[in-house]
């Protein structure tokens, strides 16, 4: 077996037969874990020095949500997970929004759990070996690594977590498409799901935000069916050439989102 990560895990879980197989596991791949049974305050959370948190929102009751909002918006360097049964589709699109790197439903098998725990730990250890090259400035945005977030004439643009991943990524090399399922790996850490639109919906999102704080720029640029490039251009600057005008009409109707105003 391949050596792992060196992983600090926490786990808020009162599953007892889930604990007691996935801590036998634990202990055999010498991780550091400790076992929380309910709510812990997030000051005790950064104090015991975890890189993940495993996370069954059942057991914290009503107050799940909001913990799991807390902790992903007060510790950024964080790899959240969640882990739970009976969940809707509603709910897991509103944990990852919220700023969960991933959502595991049970019954599941403890290997997967770790190997996912691990994808995410990777993905924030790569993160924080390109801290030394930010900030970096394109036309009106600062891209600051050390606070997760990217400012537009000093303010703040208001990126959850996974929108400054993404603004990262296609920032790092301006100019160059990435394809979606290339997007999907490194910002999410495993293989994009065949129709899985999260990488379309949280480049709208990311548009909009830049657009409110910068509206004098293009920053995103849509390559349809392919994927995304990163280079900022003026609103007023030179526009591509127009494509025939049957060809543009055809397109402007079925994909009005990709045009631009």
């Amino acid at each position: 077996m391949a050596e792992r990560e060196a992983i600090r895990l926490a786990v808020i879980e009162t599953d007892s037969a889930f604990l007691k197989v996935l801590e036998n596991r634990l202990d055999s791949a010498d991780w550091q874990h400790r076992i929380l049974s309910g709510h812990v305050p997030v000051e005790e959370l950064v104090a015991m020095k975890v890189n993940a948190l495993l996370v069954d929102l059942t057991a914290l009751g009503s107050d799940g949500w909001d913990f799991l909002e807390k902790v992903c918006s007060t510790i950024p360097g964080l790899g959240v997970l969640v882990c739970t049964t009976q969940s809707t589709v509603a709910q897991r699109v509103r944990g990852l929004r919220l700023g969960a790197d991933d959502w595991i439903s049970k019954p599941c098998h403890p290997e997967e759990v770790m190997a996912r725990v691990e994808s995410v730990v990777r993905r924030r250890k790569r993160a924080e070996l390109r801290l030394d090259r930010w900030p970096v400035r394109h036309a009106e945005l600062e891209i600051r690594a050390d606070q997760f977030q990217a400012f537009a004439d000093g303010q703040s643009i208001g990126l959850t977590r996974r929108e400054f991943e993404l603004l990262q990524l296609l920032a790092e090399i301006p100019g160059q498409v990435i394809e979606r399922e290339q997007i999907y790996q490194k910002v999410w850490g495993y293989a994009m799901a065949h129709g899985d639109r999260s990488v379309d919906v949280f480049v709208r999102k990311l548009r909009q935000k830049l657009h409110l704080h910068s509206p004098g720029w293009v920053y995103l640029h849509t390559h349809f069916g392919i994927g995304y490039r990163f280079d900022p251009e003026p609103v007023d600057g030179p526009q591509p050439p127009a494509a025939p005008q049957a060809e543009s009409d055809d397109s402007q109707r079925i994909h009005p989102e990709f045009t631009r105003t």
